[in-house]
């Protein structure tokens, strides 16, 4: 037990990235559909050409009726249904009783009369004036009388006025006695009955065929080009039924185990790309988790249409993945990973999956195209035109290439598609709300941290205007560095501008700020003016943070000095007490030293554009001298040994400062005399 929890701890890390990839894994398997799938996707081909090869009859099938049919035939059952009546003896037997003790004054002998002719009348049946089913005297009914039903119209009973028109005619010496009674009328005999009318109403219902003729192995069920009219699309319906139902005895695991291969293979491949090509997204367990829960997504969005019937799988908004990706990621992880996500869903699709993998890929790739340097909000409308644009064309070429002519053309594809496009523009504010739950930066967010409108940047300006000039010109110099070496450039100029906030603090103790010649460090020691312009380190990272900057650009606040020194007052301090053992880290910023290209380039700039300041002549040796100096010096101080930077980099980015810094000192040639 305990060289497990020993295995957990040291590999806590590697185990946590291999739960992500297993879980992706499952759910999207999970969701995966688990039966056979046909290969043609039948919403919306009513009334329009067959655009694919002729459909042979892979095995026998019945041909199922259409719900139209099936309810057509439900109500002309209805609608002709037989009423059930019953001949019932019990009311003939009670209605007796009643008349017997309703005559009691008569004679025995009238009695006996009255009783007999009731029984006659009661023999033709008499039946209600207003029956429960709804029936009039011409229509046929089924009577049933013990186990037999027999056909009737209902005109052939008698109404109850009318029996007692025929009981008067047949009394002789009972006629008064009758006449003279209080008048009820006699209920009826003929009686109907809902249960037995029901009872066969379900049966009838019941016996309807669901299908309506078969199809034959190897018949032909559509051609090429052909209309496909109400009859053929139910033959292509009832084919489509007939392959989730010849589902065989343990096919389901095996497709099962051939889906697990087939996303593994592609997660394996996502796995490998960012250890191979982005190490540092592999690293980083947010990141990771954000593109594996990005890829989940998309896949479970695409399972919709076969949830809801009424939503079409064109009018999903898949180009959204790369869109989001780019927001946060290089172009490449955008289009990596929309690649394979992409070739996960096309697996699992019906239809022309042919179509939907060239259409999506190619408007994916436009959609990172036109998102390649992200500098204003405007860019998602253009990427969403360029993406409308990009699907209507494609489809357009496709449908040409592959059959020849525009008859297959349909517009309630292009209503889909456009559909799609406007869905796009949901990546806005899904952009802020995963910078908010991930902690990451978006270009647009950067965008507007390097407004110099910025409260931030703002105060820094009116409290130190040498020292917002200076982050001025670094932003520009770490900018050109960056672009030319391959970097985010966004990030670098928000990170520059911020990086000396600061000094905001204690403006008038950094040289850039100060006027008239006054320094304060002329009443302090060689230590207190070392401890105040280190702090302004921590006194950066605090304002940072209580404006909610993110990481990132407070990482730049950490690392543009490293753990390097304060020189100039330590070598002061060296050179006014020679005698003592110098305490150097009395005057080292507390670092850490930068991590990657974009603070490594920063910590450069800050350093030489600072210390070109205090050149006594402009000219193209003493700048190239002090780039050298400066940049040599940091390397040489380990400043860049976490830092993803090569010695082929640095010397490009010396090269731009000492360009940059000639133009900035009007550096000019010197012309021969």
């Amino acid at each position: 037990m305990n060289r497990l929890f020993t295995f957990i701890r040291d590999r806590h890390a590697l185990l946590y990235k291999g739960f992500l990839f297993l879980a992706s894994l499952a759910v999207i398997v999970y969701l995966y559909p688990s039966d056979y799938k046909f290969r043609y996707e039948l919403s919306n081909m009513k009334t329009h050409p067959w655009p694919h090869d002729n459909l042979i009859a892979p095995f026998d099938f019945a041909i199922k009726k259409s719900a139209e049919e099936l309810a057509e035939e439900k109500k002309v059952i209805q609608d002709n249904q037989m009423a059930y009546f019953v001949f019932d003896t019990s009311i003939v037997n009670q209605n007796e009783q009643l008349l017997s003790k309703q005559f009691s004054g008569s004679t025995p002998e009238k009695r006996r009369e009255i009783l007999t002719v009731v029984d006659r009348v009661y023999a033709l049946g008499i039946r209600a004036v207003n029956n429960a089913a709804g029936k009039e005297p011409g229509d046929v009914i089924l009577l049933v009388q013990g186990t037999i039903a027999e056909e009737h119209e209902l005109a052939e009973f008698i109404d109850p006025l009318e029996a007692d028109s025929i009981i008067i005619s047949l009394l002789r010496d009972a006629k008064y006695d009758w006449i003279s009674r209080d008048y009820t009328p006699l209920p009826a005999n003929i009686v109907y009955d809902s249960s037995y009318t029901n009872k066969s109403l379900r049966q009838a219902l019941e016996n309807i065929s669901p299908f309506r003729g078969a199809i034959t192995k190897g018949e032909i069920i559509v051609s090429r080009g052909e209309i496909v009219d109400e009859e053929i699309f139910q033959k292509l319906l009832s084919l489509q039924e007939e392959y989730k139902s010849q589902q065989k005895v343990g096919s389901n695991w095996v497709v099962f185990f051939a889906q697990v291969a087939l996303v593994a293979f592609c997660l394996f491949i996502l796995f490998q790309f960012l250890r191979l090509f982005r190490r540092e997204n592999l690293g980083n367990d947010a990141r990771l988790l954000f593109i594996l829960l990005m890829v989940v997504l998309i896949v479970c969005m695409s399972y919709i249409p076969s949830l809801i019937d009424t939503v079409p799988l064109l009018a999903l908004p898949f180009c959204i993945l790369p869109i989001i990706m780019r927001a946060f990621f290089d172009t490449r992880i955008a289009l990596f990973s929309h690649l394979l996500t992409i070739i996960i869903i096309t697996v699992s699709m019906p239809g022309d999956r042919y179509s939907f993998l060239v259409i999506q890929l190619l408007a994916g790739i436009t959609a990172i195209f036109s998102l390649a340097n992200m500098r204003n909000r405007s860019q998602l409308f253009i990427a969403v035109v360029a993406i409308l644009g990009a699907y209507v064309s494609l489809h357009i070429s496709l449908i040409i290439v592959m059959e020849g002519d525009f008859n297959s053309i349909r517009s309630v594809d292009f209503i889909n598609y456009g559909i799609s496009a406007v869905l796009l523009l949901l990546a806005y504010p899904l952009i802020f709300l995963f910078e908010k739950m991930f902690g990451f930066v978006s270009d647009v967010t950067l965008l507007e941290l390097a407004d110099t409108n910025n409260p931030l940047l703002r105060e820094l300006a009116e409290k130190a205007p040498g020292t917002f000039q200076h982050s001025m010109q670094v932003a520009n110099l770490a900018e050109e560095a960056i672009r030319r070496i391959g970097g985010n450039t966004l990030l670098i100029r928000a990170g520059a501008l911020y990086h000396d906030i600061g000094k905001g603090e204690l403006p008038v103790y950094f040289i850039e700020n100060q006027a008239g010649g006054i320094n304060p460090h002329d009443e302090l020691s060689f230590e207190e003016s070392a401890a105040i312009i280190i702090s302004h380190v921590i006194r950066g990272i605090e304002k940072a943070k209580a404006a909610k900057l993110p990481d990132q650009v407070v990482d730049f606040i950490r690392t543009h000095h490293g753990t390097t020194n304060t020189t100039y007052f330590l070598t002061l301090y060296k050179n006014n007490n020679p005698d003592e053992i110098v305490d150097d880290e009395l005057f080292r910023y507390p670092g850490p030293i930068p991590y990657s290209k974009e603070t490594a380039v920063l910590m450069m700039a800050d350093a030489v554009e600072a210390s070109s300041r205090s050149l006594k002549r402009y000219d193209a040796e003493s700048i190239d001298a002090l780039v050298e100096e400066i940049i040599d010096h940091q390397a040489d101080q380990h400043q860049f040994d976490n830092a993803d930077i090569t010695l082929k980099d640095i010397t490009a980015i010396k090269k731009i400062f000492k360009k940059k810094l000639r133009s900035i000192y009007h550096v000019r040639v010197e012309y021969p005399k």
